[in-house]
């Protein structure tokens, strides 16, 4: 029987707020109970494992995310929307790196597509339309931003730029000056390969 006041969106977040301070990989059923104050076999009415209960954390970060780039796009274009997005993608990710590491969960197709998960790829083609971009150089477009904003994150988080005295506020904002001067000169296919 379900414990009074434990719901699925509850047990959601507060699976998210402890990945958050312990990090995702920790998040377990166990310690998930003994923040409800109940007994694991309690919770399998709500999930039916560990990785269900990640895989929700991954869809609540998705939908997180999307609604705060959509926030921090509107009325934006060019290297403004860039900047905003990029911008809101790092806070994001600093200031929720459990559940920032939730969303590199591998989906199974079907709960992807129904994750917000399209809204972040048709919110970054919407500012690639604005750099004049068209398929093949959209997808191609897509996987570099995406490669950018997450390297660098990924590298900020573990520490990897700590060891130098330039700040990462300054080369963040380089690289994404960067970005947007490839994404304005995008070159022309040296061939056609697929």
């Amino acid at each position: 029987m379900a414990r009074a006041g434990v719901t699925v969106d509850r047990l959601t977040l507060a699976a998210a707020e402890l990945a958050d301070q312990v990090g995702v990989e920790h998040v377990t059923v166990a310690a998930l109970a003994r923040h409800f104050g109940v007994k694991d076999a309690s919770l399998y009415f709500h999930l039916k494992n560990a990785q269900e209960l990640r895989v929700r954390i991954a869809l609540l970060a998705l939908a997180e995310l999307a609604d705060r780039v959509a926030a921090a796009l509107a009325g934006r274009s060019g290297k403004d929307a860039l900047v905003a997005f990029a911008d809101a993608y790092r806070d994001y990710a600093r200031r929720h790196p459990g559940r920032y590491a939730a969303m590199q969960i591998d989906l199974d197709p079907e709960t992807a597509a129904t994750s917000a998960g399209p809204r972040h790829a048709e919110m970054t083609r919407a500012i690639l339309r604005g750099y004049r971009l068209d398929e093949p150089d959209q997808t191609d477009a897509v996987r570099m931003m995406h490669s950018t904003f997450h390297g660098f994150v990924s590298l900020e988080r573990t520490g990897g730029f700590r060891h130098h005295p330039r700040t990462a506020d300054a080369s963040w904002s380089r690289a994404l000056d960067a970005l947007d001067a490839v994404l304005r000169n995008w070159p022309r296919p040296s061939d056609d390969t697929p």
